[in-house]
């Protein structure tokens, strides 16, 4: 028979497990899934990965389900033009994004014939192959891959062929926000869109990207089909730093 004593004991465990857990979640590192291709070739589908929570400070959306419990950022770290960063949509201040940080208070982004201007100048782009195919959603399509530089940091972005959005409008990114896109360019939601999108508040920052930790290829099947994991798990983007 089991003693009253044993059973609260293991509660108690259980407790203070949960509320560690929730302390290394909330003010050091959680973990998050990628289940679209907007950050392709630099994210896939399937890909798992660490965000350091202290990386710009703490407001309530570092928190589990958002509690009303601050109104401001606490020990707040200025992104860094080139980070990646997940988000809070503002939409619903509910569902996490994940993009490249472009411009931050004050700048201004457009796009003009493919090419992206921050603060009227040109974001240099090296072509390193035209004959790429990258996911969009589960449809494949042709792109370029270029090599861009922001902040000293360099990474891959894809263009479709095509180059559906060539232009837009002057933005100009209000106090306290960040303008923020995808890599896979003609393939994300991000702030071009300003009515689902749009501008991201600095209280909706959540965390930077740092490694990956896990990756499979959910579009090939589940990872809980271990017979197959030789062709599921890309065994090559464990522990990988995300650029």
């Amino acid at each position: 028979m089991i003693s009253k004593k044993l059973i609260i004991d293991n509660l108690k465990t259980l407790f203070y497990a949960l509320i560690i857990a929730i302390i290394i979640r909330s003010l050091l590192l959680q973990p998050f899934y990628i289940p679209s291709s907007s950050m392709e070739p630099n994210l896939l589908v399937g890909d798992r990965l660490f965000v350091t929570k202290y990386s710009y400070g703490y407001s309530k959306h570092s928190f589990p389900f958002s509690p009303p419990i601050l109104d401001k950022r606490l020990f707040f770290s200025d992104p860094k033009r080139g980070d990646v960063v997940v988000f809070k949509t503002p939409a619903d201040n509910r569902t996490d994004y994940i993009k490249r940080l472009i411009g931050g208070p004050g700048d201004t982004i457009q796009f003009i014939d493919g090419i992206i201007y921050i603060n009227d100048l040109e974001v240099f782009k090296d072509l390193k192959s035209n004959n790429d195919i990258i996911f969009c959603g589960d449809n494949p399509i042709d792109v370029n891959t270029f090599e861009e530089k922001l902040n000293n940091k360099k990474f891959k972005t894809v263009y479709g062929k095509y180059y559906t959005f060539q232009n837009s409008q002057k933005f100009v990114v209000p106090d306290k926000h960040y303008f923020f896109l995808g890599d896979n360019r003609d393939c994300s939601k991000d702030s071009r869109f300003l009515s689902s999108v749009g501008y991201v508040h600095e209280n909706n920052l959540v965390g930077k990207a740092q490694f990956i930790f896990f990756s499979s290829d959910s579009r090939k099947g589940s990872i809980f089909e271990i017979w197959r994991w030789n062709e599921l798990i890309r065994f090559d983007r464990f522990f990988k730093k995300i650029i």
